[in-house]
């Protein structure tokens, strides 16, 4: 079935695979970034040209998860257009790396601001539409470093992540009586495939950081073993194919949780005796009927 989808920081990366992957299988896509006119026109022209020579439908959209704003007015676009959300994709993310100590808290908080405010921003712009239909898809783009292994100076990621993990579990049970579905789909480390590292912030104190140079080529060594432990075939785009699967499937079946690590750094089976945890709890308290949405048929 046609889904209408919201792809949030489709720009590049995992977003940018899985919004094309979504358009071509069939779905109407909306590639949100921000300045659309302008820092990333060209990005914007470039997702015009790439759905216009396939004859898919994938537009792109103005949309700056720090801007609540922003965020209503894409949500009503799209609304305006197309008469419904389906699906909302939250995948617009910041990584920074470097010393914990060396980042000031206002720094701390841009992190959050993008990684967790930002979805939140999203969620209020989209949810009225999906609670008025009773029906929809949160997805959200979580990552290992929540309950997987994950290497030191990526403290303030790591953090931000784990927050944005633990909000979509809170809101699945939220907006099950409305019929919304939740899915957590749970990338692992990529080292080729996308701009996530070369892109990565660093903290501003330089000084700070510069009295952890006793961990200098740290990241790097780990950088060289995480490659040496990824199979020639990881490719971020499984990603983006877990995502069509799981956008594709009916109402009532899809997944709470998708892993796609090819490191293995033990989320997944983290996460296995997790989800039995809080299935478990939430039945002996009695919300056992939130652990899923109730489809309105």
């Amino acid at each position: 079935m046609k889904q209408v989808v919201l792809v949030t920081g489709a720009g590049s990366g995992i977003g940018k695979l899985s919004a094309q992957s979504l358009a071509l299988a069939g779905h109407v896509v909306y590639a949100s970034m921000r300045d659309i006119e302008g820092r990333n026109k060209g990005r914007a022209d470039e997702v015009r040209q790439w759905a216009t020579e396939r004859g898919v439908h994938l537009h792109p959209l103005e949309l700056d998860v720090l801007q609540q704003e922003s965020a209503d007015a894409a949500a009503a676009a799209i609304v305006r257009e197309q008469g419904r959300i389906d699906v909302v994709m939250q995948n617009a993310g910041h990584l920074v790396v470097g010393p914990a100590e060396a980042f000031t808290p206002e720094e701390m908080m841009r992190v959050f601001d993008t990684n967790l405010f930002g979805a939140q921003r999203v969620n209020r712009a989209v949810l009225p539409y999906m609670r008025e239909r009773e029906a929809g898809l949160m997805l959200w783009i979580s990552s290992t470093t929540t309950k997987g292994g994950f290497p030191p100076f990526m403290g303030p990621y790591g953090a931000a992540k784990a927050a944005m993990d633990s909000l979509a579990v809170t809101l699945a049970y939220e907006i099950a009586r409305f019929g919304i579905e939740t899915s957590i789909v749970v990338p692992g480390a990529f080292t080729r495939g996308t701009s996530h590292f070369p892109t990565a912030g660093k903290p501003a104190d330089a000084a700070r950081a510069a009295a952890y140079r006793r961990y200098d080529g740290l990241m790097d060594q780990i950088g060289e073993r995480l490659t040496a432990l990824t199979p020639d075939d990881a490719d971020p785009q499984a990603v983006a194919d877990e995502i069509v699967r799981i956008v594709g499937m009916s109402s009532g079946s899809r997944p709470m949780r998708a892993v796609i690590d090819f490191v293995g750094d033990g989320a997944r089976e983290v996460l296995e005796v997790s989800e039995r945890v809080r299935i478990d709890f939430a039945r002996r308290i009695g919300m056992g009927d939130l652990l899923g949405a109730r489809i309105r048929r």
